[in-house]
């Protein structure tokens, strides 16, 4: 599996596209923070916060995430080497895991050099140093959560088709819907007082909790599942080709 991690992982980095994704996901939150004017501009809001970053990272890790992981079994489909890799002395878990770990990792690698905004502000406060330290942390956490349940919805996108842009639409838009899909059905006011238990199946109520700066089990409880089911449905994809 780790052998399997690290090729996932040299590969994206040794193409071209593996950084355009990371420096257009960089400038993108710097030019909303830093230059575009407006709420989301850091000067003109007056506050020592990142929270551009946290309102803006969402909507581009929803296209970033499957895009890391659309090649993830897509390319593997194309170029017919999947039965191969299933023949390999590995269980199909360490298979999703190495590939669902390597795309976690590259987010990781991506989400990195925010901390350079952080670092920033804190710096640019007054007086220097007066941030609120646990809503921080606990966004960054919350934005750790989101990209890799992300990156399990992208794995499983690109089980389903050996075709790459096929793979990032199902993920785009499977990410679309788990974050702000069942805020939309619940907001239709059908299901009366199911509507709560409905907006809390959504990916966003629990990142807007977690940052508050409040880590609650029951939000890092419903990512891992999310995490975990995704995964299972990719697993059950694999399964199928074995029969």
């Amino acid at each position: 599996m780790i052998t399997l991690f690290k090729k996932e992982v040299f590969s994206f980095l040794n193409s071209l596209i593996g950084y355009i994704v990371m420096v257009v996901f960089i400038t993108i939150i710097g030019l909303f923070m830093w230059v575009f004017p407006g709420d989301f501009n850091i000067f003109e809001g007056g506050y020592a916060n990142i929270d551009t970053l946290f309102i803006i990272a969402p909507w581009v890790f929803m296209f970033l995430a499957p895009a890391i992981t659309m090649r993830s079994f897509a390319d593997e489909y194309k170029v017919g080497t999947i039965e191969l890799l299933l023949t390999k002395p590995l269980s199909d878990w360490q298979i999703i895991l190495g590939k669902y770990l390597a795309g976690a990792a590259l987010i990781l690698f991506s989400l990195l050099p925010t901390l350079i905004y952080y670092v920033s502000v804190k710096d640019l406060a007054s007086p220097v140093g007066n941030v609120d330290e646990g809503a921080i942390w606990g966004s960054y956490l919350g934005l750790l959560f989101l990209s890799t349940a992300f990156v399990s919805i992208g794995v499983f996108a690109s089980s389903l088709s050996s075709n790459q842009i096929v793979s990032f639409i199902i993920g785009v838009f499977l990410s679309f819907f788990m974050y702000i899909g069942f805020e939309s059905i619940a907001g239709l006011q059908l299901f009366g007082p199911l509507d709560l238990l409905i907006i809390n199946f959504g990916i966003n109520e629990h990142y807007i909790s977690m940052s508050r700066g409040v880590i609650d089990t029951r939000d890092v409880l419903y990512f891992l599942t999310l995490i975990y089911f995704f995964l299972l449905l990719t697993k059950f994809r694999l399964s199928s080709r074995r029969w």
